[in-house]
């Protein structure tokens, strides 16, 4: 095993920034622990303290009187324990239809983008926000009817409490840049606005808990065109299967609210990290996409 005293300051700290990727927020033990050993040894003492436990028959004839005391006193001594309560078996506080009405209620009588935000942030029928440090809502400016949306935050923006932060916030801020545009001139958001632990995609009834919030956001911020990046955010518009790379690059239509917005995904920055080879594609639809954009802001 590698002693954190064996490492050096950088590499601590891309270790550490490695365990915060990979959803870890904090260390329990000093040492590791063999729980699978632990639980064995368990079982071994238990086996022996039954084993070692004297055997007392019951005589042949018990008196009547000590045969009644006997079962009246069953009942009580098989009683069941109390069981836990739902908070403590993180068991949802309502049911996910009932979540998804208060979602919608919640969304729809925001009246501004500001308004929309508290209402976020007071919402509390999402599981996904009970595992979140941040609510993350949208940022830059909220005028531009520019709107780039993610997927769902990841580490860095659950830590920072904006949408496209960390390395991939970096990498997108060279992509707008190449095409003469920059985060505090459009508005970025993600659909989710809490960190699914572990990275982990958000389930059905999570998606559909947070659609309201969404499409109000969109519907009052009035875009004329939207960049949707990476898979899950070209699907939850789109609808359908298809992979980022069967979508990308064309002009669909999304109806929020009765409106017909035009959209077009591409590849998420963090798919970039990955596969670098793939940015030509980003490029071919950043140049689409500005190309559309002079043409809906001309001058």
């Amino acid at each position: 095993m590698i002693s954190a005293s064996d490492l050096s300051p950088a590499e601590l700290a891309a270790l550490l920034h490695f365990h915060a990727d990979a959803g870890v927020d904090w260390l329990l033990e000093e040492e590791p622990v063999d729980r699978f050993a632990e639980f064995e040894a368990m079982k071994l003492t238990r086996q022996g303290a039954r084993a070692s436990q004297p055997r007392i028959d019951a005589p042949s004839q018990a008196p009547a009187s000590a045969a009644r005391a006997q079962t009246e006193r069953r009942p009580a001594e098989r009683q069941p324990a109390p069981s836990a309560s739902p908070q403590s078996r993180n068991a949802p506080a309502i049911p996910d239809d009932q979540a998804i009405e208060q979602a919608r209620f919640a969304a729809e009588s925001a009246r501004s983008l500001s308004e929309l935000k508290t209402a976020l942030e007071a919402f509390n029928g999402c599981n996904l926000k009970n595992s979140a440090r941040s609510t993350v809502f949208a940022t830059g400016d909220l005028e531009s009817r520019i709107m780039v949306i993610g997927p769902m935050p990841g580490a860095d923006d659950d830590r920072e409490g904006i949408p496209f932060a960390g390395k991939a916030g970096q990498m997108l801020d060279r992509m707008l840049g190449a095409i003469g545009l920059d985060r505090q001139q459009i508005m970025l958001t993600n659909v989710i606005a809490w960190r699914p632990p572990g990275n982990r995609a958000p389930s059905v009834p999570e998606m559909e808990i947070c659609r309201p919030f969404i499409d109000r956001q969109i519907t009052l911020a009035e875009p004329k065109v939207l960049l949707l990046l990476g898979n899950f955010t070209a699907r939850f518009f789109f609808g359908g299967n298809d992979t980022i790379l069967g979508v990308r690059g064309q002009w669909r239509d999304v109806w929020i609210s009765g409106t017909k917005i035009p959209a077009m995904a591409s590849l998420h920055p963090q798919e970039l990290l990955t596969a670098p080879i793939n940015k030509r594609l980003a490029w071919n639809d950043l140049l689409a996409f500005k190309s559309r954009v002079r043409t809906e802001f001309p001058g």
